[in-house]
């Protein structure tokens, strides 16, 4: 990306010492050859740590190629999708280097979705094959025939863990595997089911057929909400992840260098099939030579605590909701943040009392950052070398542009608010198969129309003043109301509904539904059963409410705004 001026990037003059303006996006033709150098670099430090248990760069090189010969000796070509459905487990890191490796394209999934949110992403992906955990595969037996999967391969909570030093299964692996509810997957039209395991077997005795794969081949889709209600896929190629790599470890390299020669560890608690967790941990990780330390069930709070014991910690990234209850949590306190020397948060806005309270534990500032999934993810941070907490998003990270532009398209003034529009490398290609989507917030000199309403002051702090006027963000997760109300309006009790975000001490906002009844009997424990089985939790609502009618427009259009009002 050509350079501006500095006088039209005046952030720049905020940096700190040692972050340049441009990062070297280019320096790699592709995510494979970054990883490729990254396992061989690090070959022998450990990758991750899980359980008690950990894997060096140099197994996960390994069993990676073994898996990406497997997956091509199931037919699957340069380009084909793969679903991802499980939690942070070791295998998450091998499987996702074995799709890259093999040329196809990662779909990453929440393992909690429901049948019907699955069949959509599924479908609208074109997915050959999915990796699942097999907790999870009723959810996808429920589904399976309506899609094109045709491989099935199922992991364990245990897989990989006979491979660790020491050769043997920790408690935990033991007896959560007996909790796997039933399931039986259809094998009929060509369908092929297979365990972790023998494929793993079966791969080691293959060669992998190295794929000229480019810096515009597809590298993931990334599922977010839409103002439809319709899930689309936010195509991030080779190229995108690359730069938001190399980007983030411009910007965060200066500070994490303070922890000297000894390798780096980062808190993985956030989802891997989530960008932020994504990018930052894995793959910043991997580029880094960092171990992470993989948080299968966080919400475990105290059991993530006697984790946290064991590790001298670098890095934290997180959410708001994970700050403060880890902040809040009497045991936290006493462990040893000596070696903590970034806690950056994104997904949703960190509170000032989560900051300070986070602070005054750690000595460490929560650093406030924004991002999407159409971004890779991101695009702004605050400085980390400063302790206060500013309520801003920051400032552009390296090699990126933020404008704030009014309805028109044109740039509004310093302090003035308007849409936060963002240009960089790092900038998705498009959604998936949705041209009519992607001309939406794509602008003819190439930013990308957040939908987010900020300000720029004229050092080029952004600050958030809004939000996408609809959507709900519960615990850093895009919930958007269209699509609760599509699928609760199809209740045959109802005879119409609303969404609207009202807000929640522990998750920021929560969803909150307006019911108009078809069914004079319809309770509210019918609703939430009903959501139960076609949200995952945290687009559930918290709270449901009947109502005679909705306010709407002279058009009949419902008016959201008057509900916000009245909540």
């Amino acid at each position: 990306m050509k350079a501006e001026p500095v006088s039209k990037r005046p952030w720049l003059a905020e940096y700190p010492p040692g972050v340049p303006p441009e990062a070297d996006v280019g320096a790699y033709g592709s995510l494979c050859e970054l990883l490729d150098e990254s396992f061989g670099r690090h070959a022998r430090r450990d990758a991750l740590a899980c359980m008690d248990a950990r894997l060096t760069f140099g197994d996960i090189d390994r069993l990676a190629a073994a898996l990406a010969a497997w997956l091509q000796s199931r037919g699957l070509e340069r380009g084909s999708r793969v679903a991802v459905m499980m939690p942070n487990l070791p295998q998450y890191l091998v499987v996702i280097a074995a799709i890259l490796r093999a040329g196809c394209a990662v779909v990453n999934v929440n393992p909690l979705y429901t049948a019907r949110e699955l069949e959509h992403q599924l479908k609208d992906s074109g997915a050959a094959a999915i990796v699942v955990l097999e907790n999870f595969a009723g959810t996808l037996e429920e589904c399976i025939d309506a899609t094109a999967v045709q491989h099935v391969l199922l992991t364990s909570i245990g897989d990989l863990l006979g491979l660790w030093r020491g050769g043997f299964y920790t408690f935990a692996a033991r007896h959560l595997g007996k909790m796997v509810p039933e399931f039986r997957l259809p094998l009929d039209r060509g369908r092929s089911v297979t365990r972790f395991g023998a494929a793993l077997r079966a791969g080691s005795r293959l060669t992998l057929q190295r794929v000229a794969v480019g810096p515009d081949d597809v590298a993931f889709l990334q599922y977010t909400g839409g103002t439809t209600g319709v899930s689309k896929g936010a195509t991030l190629l080779h190229r995108n992840v690359v730069a938001n790599i190399m980007q983030c470890e411009a910007w965060f390299k200066p500070m994490l260098d303070r922890v000297g020669a000894q390798q780096l560890t980062i808190v993985c608690a956030l989802p891997l099939y989530h960008i932020f967790a994504l990018t930052i941990c894995a793959l910043m990780g991997a580029r880094f030579g960092a171990m992470n330390l993989l948080i299968p069930n966080p919400r475990d709070f105290a059991g993530f605590v006697r984790t946290l014991q064991k590790y001298r910690i670098n890095m934290f990234p997180a959410v708001n909701t994970l700050f403060n209850a880890l902040a809040n949590e009497p045991a936290f306190a006493r462990l040893d943040f000596s070696g903590l020397v970034v806690s950056n948060g994104g997904g949703m806005a960190v509170q000032q009392a989560t900051a300070e309270k986070w602070l005054e534990i750690t000595g460490c500032p929560v650093v406030e950052g924004y991002g999407l999934s159409e971004t890779s993810p991101v695009a702004t941070s605050n400085r980390l070398d400063r302790p206060e907490f500013t309520g801003t998003i920051g400032l552009p990270v390296p090699s990126t542009e933020i404008a704030i532009r009014d309805d028109s398209g044109a740039d509004v003034g310093y302090g003035v608010a308007g849409e936060i529009c963002i240009r960089g490398p790092q900038v998705m290609a498009g959604y998936w198969n949705r041209s009519d989507e992607t001309a939406k917030v794509m602008t003819a000199d190439g930013f990308f129309k957040s939908g987010d309403i900020g300000t720029m002051d004229e050092r080029g702090y952004v600050r958030i003043v809004d939000r996408k006027k609809d959507m709900i963000l519960v615990s850093g997760f895009n919930v958007y109301p269209n699509e609760i109300e599509q699928v609760v309006s199809l209740h045959p009790g109802v005879l119409e509904c609303a969404a609207i975000g009202v807000p929640d001490e522990k998750a920021g906002e929560a969803v909150k539904l307006f019911v108009v009844r078809n069914d004079p009997t319809l309770a509210e424990d019918d609703i939430a059963a009903y959501c139960r089985d076609n949200f995952t939790a945290y687009k559930r609502p918290k709270y449901i409410e009947f109502r005679d009618e909705l306010p709407k427009s002279n058009v009949g259009k419902v008016l959201r705004r008057e509900l916000r009002g009245t909540a």
